[in-house]
């Protein structure tokens, strides 16, 4: 189940139930049935205050993952994403605003699934990744 909620701002997703079904298909194709993805959109501030409290960051991020799983092969999480730092970064690359969303939802759900993007090289996978998950959408 991937739920989406709002806190701190107005915002609305565009084709909530297609993209509902594109995360699920992602989550089901790494081998995954059982999924509780929770994801909250907020503000800056909102998510900054969260960076600060629970990892000790003291900087502004478009998104936080928290894993709840707790055993093998089932996907449990919140997963808090800044709309407005997803709108200046979509501007910053030169792109749209819901592909830049959809590249950040996937982004947390392959956290989940235990990619990593610490060191260049990784985070080069990943893009591949997330480029790879958007065709599907």
């Amino acid at each position: 189940m991937i739920k989406f909620f709002q806190e701190d701002i107005e915002f609305d997703l565009s084709k909530p139930v297609k993209t509902k079904k594109w995360l699920i298909t992602i989550c089901k194709s790494n081998g995954y049935e059982k999924i509780t993805v929770n994801y909250i959109f907020c503000s800056d501030e909102y998510l900054l205050e969260i960076n600060k409290e629970y990892l000790n960051h003291d900087y502004y991020t478009d998104i936080i993952t928290f894993d709840n799983s707790e055993e093998e092969g089932v996907l449990e999480s919140d997963i808090f994403i800044s709309i407005e730092r997803v709108r200046e970064n979509a501007q910053s690359f030169g792109a749209d605003f819901d592909t830049e969303l959809r590249r950040v939802l996937v982004h947390g759900l392959l956290h989940l699934m235990g990619h990593d993007d610490r060191t260049p090289e990784l985070k080069q996978a990943m893009r591949e990744q997330e480029d790879e998950c958007l065709l599907l959408f």
